[in-house]
């Protein structure tokens, strides 16, 4: 599953030039009636006695007929439908009707047959009505039973394509929610600390801290530009991760040296908002603060293929034996794994004597 931005739920409007599974049903029972009057007609060509108009006659008023009712079954299917998870119940509430659709059925189509041929100044002869009825009737259930049974497997059909958009609907809602949820407990995370940082260099270094405000002011108005977003561009998440990067330089001026390495080619791929602050904060973190003595940090992005890869990389710390993730890596991986399902990793490692943060991304574009 891949959720991009908030959007409206799935639509539920059918592509151009699709059949839905009704229309298909009665193109299908168009063609079996059709079939049916054909070969009546071929059936009874040589035999001189019988009208050419005959055959068609008899096959039609029953198609006609059958018509009918296939269509008073199709306007009220949704009173059958909370039934087609328990076939038999479904099946049985239609067979209720069928004394009732053999009684109509051979009523109509043998009342035009008699009038037809009245009209033309004949007279229509059958077997006798109780063969009729017993013959009809055979007939009928046979038919019915094959219909129903297609009827079934459409109605299933549908059915299930219906709670197929309903749910994943639901689990687009869902990984919406969480998005908004995992970028709400973000952004307060970023900017208590961020302030934090500026509150040890206040009563040190009014100019410095004055400087950092204003980029945390920054930060503040690129975030409410993009709020309505969970994807960015890989050069915004740059200019972002460049402006914490200033703020936090400026507290460890003489401590740090950061290096960017970023691929030009990929600056309009789209990256989640965000999604390496939290990286870079912990290279600072455990990194920096942790070490008397310089830390590198350098920051990466290449392409490997069709996917991104991401770097942060930070000297003078290593990965525990009993590592723990924080809220800031945790919240990272749990967005990566709404949006892109099992298509994005993060990694976190140690690399000969750094730690490195390692994210791969599908590649994708605005």
């Amino acid at each position: 599953m891949a959720v991009a931005s908030p959007a409206s739920p799935v639509a539920r409007v059918r592509p151009m030039g699709a059949i839905s599974p009704t229309g298909l049903l009665l193109w299908l029972w168009a063609a079996f009636c059709l079939i049916m009057i054909v070969v009546a007609i071929q059936d009874q060509r040589h035999n001189p006695t019988i009208a050419w108009w005959e055959p068609l006659l008899w096959e039609g008023s029953s198609c006609v007929a059958a018509t009918l009712w296939l269509l008073l079954q199709r306007r009220h299917k949704q009173h059958f439908a909370p039934y087609l998870d328990q076939p038999l119940q479904w099946f049985g509430r239609h067979l209720i009707w069928l004394p009732l659709l053999i009684v109509t059925f051979i009523g109509f189509i043998y009342g035009v047959r008699h009038a037809v041929y009245a009209l033309l100044g004949g007279v229509y002869t059958h077997e006798p009505w109780l063969f009729v009825i017993g013959y009809e009737s055979l007939k009928l259930v046979l038919f019915a039973g094959l219909w129903l049974g297609i009827i079934f497997g459409f109605d299933s059909f549908e059915q299930w394509q219906a709670q197929r958009r309903h749910l994943l609907e639901l689990q687009k809602s869902l990984a919406e929610a969480q998005l908004s949820q995992l970028k709400a407990q973000l952004r307060p995370h970023f900017f208590f600390n961020a302030l934090n940082t500026i509150s040890a260099l206040m009563h040190v270094d009014v100019e410095r801290a004055d400087r950092m405000l204003a980029r945390l002011g920054d930060l503040l108005r690129i975030s409410l530009q993009i709020n309505d977003r969970e994807m960015t561009t890989l050069r915004e998440e740059m200019r972002t991760l460049e402006l914490f990067a200033q703020i936090m330089q400026e507290r460890f001026a003489d401590r740090v040296g950061l290096g960017w390495n970023i691929d030009p080619g990929l600056l309009e791929a789209q990256v989640p908002m965000l999604l390496l602050q939290p990286l870079l904060e912990n290279a600072f973190k455990h990194g920096v603060e942790r070490s008397v003595g310089t830390v590198s940090i350098q920051v990466a992005a290449r392409r490997e293929e069709d996917r991104i890869v991401l770097e942060i990389r930070n000297t003078g710390s290593a990965l525990p034996a009993e590592h723990r993730e924080g809220v800031g890596l945790r919240n990272c991986r749990e967005r990566l794994k709404v949006i892109y399902g099992n298509e994005a990793t993060l990694q976190l490692m140690t690399d000969a004597d750094a730690v490195l943060a390692k994210v791969t991304l599908p590649e994708r574009r605005a």
